[in-house]
């Protein structure tokens, strides 16, 4: 008979919930280069066919050095499930609430992108508490092109009834 557990199967091994989480927490997520197959693969996914984003030519014409990273694009390189954040919570996520970003530099195709998430809210409810993060990504030339908001609800840790 095995000991293996599919419970215990997890990315990280303990769960954290509302309280668990600092101001100041930092949450790196894994660098990208922008090929060229990524601006199709996202070309594909949101049907987004101006040719700013897929003419090499018609950017050039534009003063441009390649292909434009559509800024949603850039925006879905801090996507949290790209690092341990929802693994860390996979018990106490209630959902994305809210986003916002500020594009403040271009991405071209070829350019790596450096995307981070840093906790700057904890707003504790009754059952319930709102993680909010600023993100950032810089490039491989340490500019910062987006920064932003995100935040998440999640479950407060359920108190155990005291044992008589």
């Amino acid at each position: 008979m095995s000991d293996f557990d599919p419970a215990r199967h997890r990315m990280v091994p303990e769960q954290r919930w509302f309280e668990d989480f600092r101001i100041g927490e930092r949450f790196v997520l894994p660098s990208r280069t922008m090929t060229e197959a990524v601006f199709l693969a996202f070309q594909a996914a949101s049907g987004d066919a101006h040719p700013i984003h897929y003419d090499v030519e018609f950017c050039r014409a534009r003063g441009m050095p390649g292909l434009l990273a559509h800024g949603l694009q850039s925006l879905a390189q801090t996507a949290p499930g790209a690092g341990l954040f929802p693994y860390m919570t996979e018990d106490s996520l209630v959902g994305f609430i809210e986003q916002s970003s500020r594009f403040l530099k271009p991405v071209f195709a070829g350019d790596t992108v450096y995307p981070a998430l840093e906790i700057d809210e904890l707003t504790a409810g009754r059952t319930t508490g709102v993680v909010g993060f600023k993100s950032t990504i810089h490039n491989q030339r340490k500019e910062l092109v987006l920064e932003g908001r995100q935040r998440y609800l999640l479950r407060r840790r359920v108190a155990e009834a005291p044992r008589t």
